[in-house]
């Protein structure tokens, strides 16, 4: 099978003016945490922006800042400098419906699987106000509906403890889904799992992004996994955290494992791979020690 070309470009020094129709938007954004002598440049002057429904990855080396960026556009932190947008509005302005998963599932030990996907309905408007009325019906239906899309049927009234560690992450993916994200944020969310694992849940998270078009925004250190799933691929280089290239991603939907051992897909996770390589400041020996 032939891949298609993988089309790229580098970011420039000073990024042009924004577009206003973009769902996510960093316009020249900078982020310092602490003051004084205890202060650290988690991230230099940044603009990136997502249209709606994209998938983006954001992949570099531990300490980057590409978990700062998740925490800006999530409303954690606030930018030092610049500013951020979600859906038109600087961020916290008007409420969107976020979904994350994690590396780790965090899933509720004493709750069921049905229980714990049930939770942002109970949580988040407009879902909230109906909850009372359809949480034996129709929201139950949905969550079924949706744990059979990820390979789950029939454990909605298991416990956590009961399941593996890829079952649970699957129930993880459709609690972060079940109240239809305009946003949802992964941060490492296959991290914890064996490869044969990962890389099923690669096909099943591509299957619902395909499905419900979520705006996404993956943070990720595995390489082939940012190439499988991301129309885009942002790489960071740290000390301080920036944007150093913007690669679109041009394999066909829907992608394989197979198609990961093809040469363009080969040649790309080595681009990504030689960039962050290249970022990294030079190591420091230790005193005494010959570099």
């Amino acid at each position: 099978m032939s891949l298609a070309v993988v089309a790229s470009h580098t970011v420039p020094a000073a990024p042009a003016a924004l577009r206003s129709d973009a769902f996510v938007e960093l316009e020249k954004v900078t982020h310092t945490y602490g003051r004084g002598e205890r202060q650290v440049h988690a991230l230099s002057e940044t603009s990136l922006r997502i249209e709606k429904g994209d998938f983006v990855a954001l992949v570099g080396p531990s300490g980057c800042g590409k978990s700062t960026i998740m925490k800006l556009v999530t409303g954690l932190i606030s930018a030092s400098s610049g500013y951020v947008f979600v859906a038109g509005r600087q961020v916290g302005a008007e409420p969107v419906r976020v979904g994350m998963a994690f590396q780790n599932p965090t899933l509720l030990p004493w709750l069921t699987l049905l229980d714990n996907v049930m939770l942002p309905l109970k949580i988040v408007p407009p879902y909230r106000q109906q909850y009372r009325a359809k949480r034996k019906g129709e929201f139950r239906d949905r969550i079924e509906a949706l744990l059979a899309q990820v390979g789950l049927a029939g454990f909605s009234n298991k416990y956590p403890w009961q399941l593996s560690g890829g079952m649970l992450q699957r129930a993880s993916l459709c609690r972060a889904l079940i109240h239809e994200p305009q946003l949802l944020m992964l941060d490492e969310p296959f991290g914890a799992l064996d490869q044969f694992t990962r890389e099923e849940l690669w096909g099943v998270m591509q299957h619902l992004w395909i499905t419900h078009r979520p705006t996404v925004l993956l943070v990720t250190h595995d390489l082939k996994e940012a190439a499988y799933l991301a129309n885009r691929i942002c790489v960071m280089a740290a000390r301080p955290g920036r944007i150093i290239d913007d690669s679109a991603v041009a394999f066909p939907r829907p992608r394989t494992v197979t198609m990961t051992y093809e040469p363009d897909f080969v040649s790309l996770t080595q681009k990504l791979r030689e960039l962050i390589v290249h970022a990294q400041p030079p190591k420091v020996a230790p005193p005494g020690v010959q570099p």
